[in-house]
């Protein structure tokens, strides 16, 4: 079961969500908090860390988690400082049990990625889009809205309304109905 444990955190941090399985993964490994500890109480052992993108308060924890685990990370730039290795757009990518596809969408920053799997029903939105038509900031450097609805679009056009859960960088994760608050993301952010 894939579990965020930054839940109830109380720091500057991004969502941490462990995904236990054949290929044990955590999706972005947050900031601000010692995420170590909490890995371990879950799981034995890592298999990779994969990011949805690299600002600071998805990455902050990432030198440590890569210390402790030994473990690599994937994200979509690996010039850019802790990523070892890329992931391409539409590469698939194993997070424990299920095959994801790995969706390039920026808009909130240039190296954002969304994975999403279709048998499960499984979005990782990063800090795409969030739950009640919320969606990424635009006015960070690498920021551009056309860009960020553009990317809203596209993962409307891999998703479908039965869409199970939606994991996003911030805030609570969504079970009731995701793809309708994926779908209220993109007209919002064309009103906004």
């Amino acid at each position: 079961m894939i579990a965020n444990l930054a839940q109830g955190v109380q720091a500057f941090t991004s969502n941490v969500f462990l995904v236990p399985g054949d290929r044990t993964v955590l999706v972005d490994p947050g900031a601000n908090f010692d995420v170590v500890p909490a890995i371990r109480s879950r799981v034995d052992d890592l298999n990779a860390v994969v990011l949805t993108h690299t600002h600071p308060d998805h990455v902050g924890n990432l030198g440590d988690v890569k210390a402790a685990f030994d473990v690599d990370a994937w994200g979509c730039d690996p010039s850019i400082d802790g990523v070892d290795h890329a992931i391409a757009d539409e590469e698939r990518v194993q997070l424990g049990d299920h095959e994801y596809v790995a969706l390039h969408t920026p808009g909130h920053k240039d190296d954002h990625l969304c994975f999403y799997a279709a048998d499960p029903g499984v979005l990782f939105a990063g800090d795409l889009v969030f739950q009640n038509g919320s969606f990424g900031r635009t006015d960070l450097e690498e920021g551009d809205r056309g860009t960020l609805i553009e990317s809203i679009d596209r993962v409307l056009e891999w998703i479908d309304e039965d869409l199970a859960e939606m994991h996003t960088g911030h805030g609570p994760s969504v079970t009731n109905r995701p793809y309708d608050h994926v779908e209220l993301s993109a007209r919002m952010a064309r009103q906004a």
